[in-house]
């Protein structure tokens, strides 16, 4: 299938690109480099100007009151949001059009290539590259963790332009289906709705997608690619059997791409090691996705659930959490109670804060 981007690539722009794409070995860099490109672009369009307009408008009370810290990440969550959507689209759309892809043994799997699977590394790389310029900018504020985040997911999706398993991209892409109501999560925080009945239903829905397409299909899909690589690194093309027909057409252009039939060792143990760290972190942050939705909407017997370090809104006020101290088996039988409020500001809002000491003292 051939790039169905309404938009072709442009020879100055393809032409740029081709020596670092021999140097780099990624000849298929050139003609998906708009892509790459555009999805950068648009993605700093949307986190610049969109998402503070749009979320203004939408929010008036909430979004131009959060501080700047805060806001740059709603701006990222936004982002994240439409990625993962219009990622996620193409994907499926590739998954169930593409008939070349559908059709793909093992050798075309690994080292095959369609416009299509080309388009769909060329978003994701896209996207990447956005992630990294951010988390370079805001380094301060993400961390070196989230940097070289983005540094190792660039490497690895731009891996696929060599082309190598180039039919595995839409299918882990799959993986985005749960950032939607990830990113939810986040904003039902935001907007003072944590421990709500929308919040809840998203708490279910997000944790049946991560369960579903990150530890149940990207198990499965991660054992067929292990099974790929396997083969590959076990395969001589001096035993290929001679084909009794002669290949199609669609078949030289899907494998033109595949040079001499090999893969390097430190390619496959790169790929693979990205692979099983990501895998393993998809398990512990389940475990901590449960935990943290638990305490959202677990009440301790008695009381009012607990209201979270940022607060509630409370008739346009930050209502901060109330701190008592309680003192107990002292000399005297005196009860002393005091109590001091002070005010702040956090995040454009007021804050009250109570503090409540209670001194019992015992008699002899």
């Amino acid at each position: 299938m051939h790039d169905p981007f309404p938009i072709p690539a442009s020879e100055y722009l393809s032409s740029l690109t081709r020596p670092l794409a021999t140097y780099l070995s990624i000849p298929t860099l050139p003609l998906h480099i708009h892509e790459v490109l555009l999805a950068t672009l648009g993605y700093q369009i949307i986190c610049r100007y969109l998402s503070p307009s749009v979320s203004s408008a939408l929010f008036p009370t909430v979004y131009p009151h959060l501080n700047a810290r805060t806001r740059l990440n709603w701006d990222v969550h936004v982002v994240s949001l439409a990625q993962s959507c219009l990622i996620n689209t193409l994907a499926l759309w590739v998954m169930w059009t593409d008939r070349e892809r559908a059709g793909m043994d093992w050798e075309e799997r690994i080292w095959g290539y369609t416009g299509a699977g080309g388009m769909i590394q060329g978003f994701a790389a896209g996207y990447f590259l956005w992630d990294f310029f951010l988390c370079v900018n805001n380094v301060h504020i993400f961390g070196w963790g989230l940097l070289a985040h983005a540094v190792a997911a660039l490497i690895v999706f731009s891996l696929g332009f060599r082309p190598f398993l180039n039919f595995y991209g839409p299918t882990f892409i799959l993986y985005e289906l749960s950032s939607p109501f990830l990113n939810f999560h986040w904003f039902f925080d935001k907007l003072h709705m944590t421990g709500s009945r929308p919040q809840w239903y998203n708490g279910i829905l997000l944790l049946g997608s991560f369960f579903s397409c990150r530890l149940l299909w990207g198990t499965y899909q991660s054992i067929r690619v292990y099974q790929d690589v396997w083969a590959a690194l076990h395969y001589s093309p001096a035993l290929k059997p001679r084909p009794v027909f002669e290949p199609s057409q669609g078949e030289i252009e899907m494998m033109r791409f595949a040079g001499n039939y090999r893969v390097p060792t430190w390619l496959a143990c790169v790929y693979l090691g990205s692979n099983v760290v990501l895998n393993s972190l998809n398990f512990y942050w389940f475990g901590k996705m449960i935990e943290t939705i638990k305490k959202r909407f677990q009440e301790r017997p008695g009381k009012k659930a607990q209201v979270e370090d940022e607060g509630v809104l409370v008739e346009g006020l930050m209502d901060s959490s109330t701190l008592i101290t309680e003192v107990v088996n002292d000399a005297d039988g005196e009860v002393k109670d005091s109590g001091k409020m002070k005010s702040s500001v956090m995040d454009g809002k007021s804050v009250i804060e109570i503090e409540k000491t209670e001194v019992r003292r015992r008699k002899d």
